[in-house]
């Protein structure tokens, strides 16, 4: 019996066949390199449609179409789909598969051919929201840039391994909190947004998968100090997440008496640990490196 569904069932959206044949045709064979897991069900992709709150006025930026099975189901709903893509047979093939199964919404849709981590600009109107299915391996480096770089992202909504989907939703205490939970909550709230099974793809992966939701904060965090040098502090206190925070951010101050100074002055315990404090504390910590400053200088003197 063939997995084919009928038109009337998935519309112009891709079913199991039509993904398989597709791939076929292209010579495609999913590869774990690139953490390739192709959707081959059509509830999925407009249930994440859906739960990304996708409007007809959105301009939306995908990472990683693929095949297209999320692409269209954007292209369904959205003012305009900017669909970023690394792959050089999926990047060439994708424009004729809007065009063949959504001829009328073609204009709206806009390739960009490149490594996503390397995307300093999007053509056309600036994207609203960003909403994709991201390989595990490069999944929160990703998220991260896009964020950086297209500040008129407003939500996003990404479909990741379920353990990356805990990681960034994660909150202080918990024991899957980190670096990528803390640096995501720099541009937005986070929280899980769903799971997905893993008979929606093809080829199924071993994991299961989440969903994750970003809003961007209305009004960012207030800081004195600048994204690299919180993100600096971040990096440092979780690199040894043993030690306490004093020991782990001897480095990043200079000396264990500095790091002390900056903690104290930020009103955080030298004996903490990293995964106890939400942003605004490394905020804190990294506006007050001028107090680590004057300790070294007090030492200095002292040892003259």
């Amino acid at each position: 019996m063939s997995d084919r569904k009928t038109t009337d069932e998935t519309g112009p959206l891709l079913g199991p066949a039509d993904v398989r044949e597709l791939a076929a045709a292209l010579g495609v064979r999913p590869t774990k390199q690139r953490g390739q897991n192709f959707v081959i069900d059509a509830n999925t992709v407009r249930r994440i449609v859906r739960t990304a709150e996708v409007r007809p006025d959105d301009v939306v930026v995908e990472v990683g179409p693929g095949l297209g099975s999320l692409t269209l189901a954007l292209l369904e709903t959205a003012e305009r789909v900017i669909a970023v893509e690394i792959d050089d047979v999926l990047a060439a093939a994708l424009p004729a598969t809007v065009a063949a199964r959504l001829p009328e919404r073609a204009d709206r849709f806009a390739l960009v051919h490149r490594d996503a981590l390397h995307v300093t600009e999007l053509p056309g109107p600036a994207p609203t929201a960003l909403v994709a299915n991201l390989p595990y391996n490069v999944a929160v480096p990703v998220l991260l840039h896009m964020l950086e770089r297209f500040p008129t992202i407003e939500r996003t909504l990404v479909m990741v391994q379920a353990e990356v989907a805990d990681r960034l939703a994660a909150g202080p205490g918990s024991k899957v909190y980190g670096v990528p939970s803390v640096k995501a909550n720099w541009y937005a709230e986070v929280k899980r947004a769903g799971a997905i099974g893993r008979n929606v793809f093809w080829p199924a992966p071993n994991v299961e998968s989440g969903l994750v939701s970003l809003v961007r904060r209305a009004e960012p965090l207030p800081s004195r100090a600048s994204r690299e040098e919180v993100f600096a502090v971040i990096d440092a206190a979780f690199a040894q997440r043993r030690k306490t925070l004093r020991a782990a951010l001897a480095g990043w101050a200079g000396s264990a008496r500095a790091a002390e100074a900056a903690l104290v002055a930020a009103g955080v315990s030298p004996q903490a640990r990293g995964e106890s404090l939400a942003i605004e504390s490394f905020i804190a910590i990294a506006e007050n490196k001028a107090a680590a400053a004057a300790a070294d200088a007090t030492d200095e003197e002292s040892a003259r």
